[in-house]
């Protein structure tokens, strides 16, 4: 059942957040047995929520924000503000010690680590939203990956071939070859890899859709509700007053993305997550558009048809959470993309939207209980793969918190990788 007010039924499990991690989570907990209630602040789908304005990708391409060169960007930012990366001056402590993080995380070998628990967690994500009823919405139809230098079509190609190895199907193509593909539109670039396998989920529309499966399988949903506070006794989050009653669950997952964060601060929890602000443009389709999914790699922005409307993503933005909108940003995306799609005109009028995607230093999710608690877990910090990456991350998070065998190795998810989490007494 749906609505706003808490009755005196209390869940086996209460996963506070709407979103598209939120909902994965409730899911796989309801399919192995559990009274599951999720909690949303806003309504499932709502305009200010991450997954609302995103494109919804979903592929085994991608990779973790921290890399080589991804500081040197951040800090040129300074001089250019509208670079890709944008680091603004900051002396906020948690922010600080954020970045620092990231530049640790970007390492060779920490790079490949994450990596590989990235596409292991899209891997899964793809043969679940496979499984689902094909009016969840999910929409395999295909994927491009764009290089518009040489040298970047070139590294893609050798990694296509270390990808292909390990059972990832990656085509590269030639600019002709890219033509038969899109006949209609005209791209200027170097090459591409194909990922047949790849799609997207329609955003928010999938969100919304699928929290009808749920409660239709008997989750239930409290929209418009917030957690006003906590009563913890030993190790154990006994209570949580909300907006619309208290609730008693048994076990608490907190999934709100980017202001999980804030709740787990309630808790004193340190979780090493930082929101990111990003922005979509949606606009009037052209007719010489493109008519698959497309990444432009190298400017960090993706496409994506709606029907009559195309929408363009990506940014970065580190800025706390503040949701304001730059318009040398929103340029930044119009100029990538008029760089690598000359020939598209757009016309008629645009839509700007920002977000705040919630980011983990290493760019994995933090997944499963919290050390130190008894019922306290955390699914969170998906990023700008959300949508790639939820539906088995939820899958995890619920086998964790049944202590079930795990579909995947689950110590790169460990929420206090970065730092231990300690717990109100400082018991670690």
């Amino acid at each position: 059942m749906s609505g706003n007010e808490a009755t005196t039924t209390d869940p086996d499990v209460l996963v506070v957040g709407g979103g598209i991690a939120g909902l994965f989570c409730a899911y796989f907990l309801r399919q192995a047995g559990h009274s599951v209630t999720v909690l949303e602040r806003l309504s499932i789908g709502d305009r200010e929520a991450c997954s609302s304005g995103n494109t919804g990708f979903v592929g085994l391409g991608g990779v973790p924000l921290a890399g080589p060169g991804i500081l040197a960007g951040g800090l040129r930012s300074l001089l250019r503000p509208d670079d890709r990366l944008a680091l603004p001056p900051t002396l906020d402590v948690d922010r600080l010690r954020w970045i620092a993080q990231l530049r640790r995380a970007g390492g060779p070998e920490q790079v490949r680590q994450a990596a590989a628990g990235m596409l292991e967690l899209k891997r899964g994500s793809l043969d679940i939203l496979g499984a689902l009823p094909a009016s969840a919405g999910f929409q395999a139809t295909g994927m491009l990956q764009v290089y518009k230098s040489p040298a970047g079509f070139d590294q893609a190609r050798r990694a296509a071939q270390t990808a292909a190895a390990a059972g990832v199907a990656l085509r590269a193509l030639g600019p002709d070859e890219l033509r038969q593909l899109e006949p209609d539109c005209e791209f200027d670039i170097a090459g591409a890899l194909h990922h047949a396998g790849g799609g997207f989920l329609p955003a928010p529309e999938f969100a919304v859709a699928f929290s009808r499966l749920l409660t239709e399988l008997g989750v239930r949903l409290l929209e418009h509700t917030e957690v006003q506070g906590f009563e913890v006794a030993g190790n154990s989050v006994r209570l949580v007053r909300t907006s619309a009653g208290q609730l008693r669950p048994a076990e608490l997952v907190l999934a709100a993305g980017s202001w999980t964060r804030a709740l787990a601060k309630q808790l004193e929890l340190d979780l090493a997550l930082q929101p990111i602000r990003g922005y979509a443009v949606t606009v009037d389709r052209p007719a010489n558009g493109p008519r698959l999914p497309v990444i432009l790699v190298e400017g960090t922005v993706a496409l994506r048809p709606l029907g009559n409307r195309l929408r363009f993503a990506g940014d970065l933005t580190l800025a706390g959470a503040n949701r304001s909108i730059a318009r040398r940003r929103v340029s930044r995306l119009w100029r990538t993309v008029t760089e690598h799609l000359p020939a598209m005109t757009v016309t008629g009028s645009s839509q700007v939207w920002t977000g705040l995607r919630p980011c983990t230093p290493d760019s994995l999710p933090l997944l499963g209980r919290v050390a130190g608690w008894r019922n306290l877990s955390v699914a969170a910090g998906h990023g700008h793969n959300g949508m790639g990456l939820a539906p088995a991350a939820g899958q995890l998070l619920a086998q964790l918190v049944d202590g079930k065998p795990t579909s995947m190795d689950a110590e790169p998810f460990r929420v206090d990788r970065f730092r231990p989490a300690l717990t109100r007494r400082g018991r670690r």
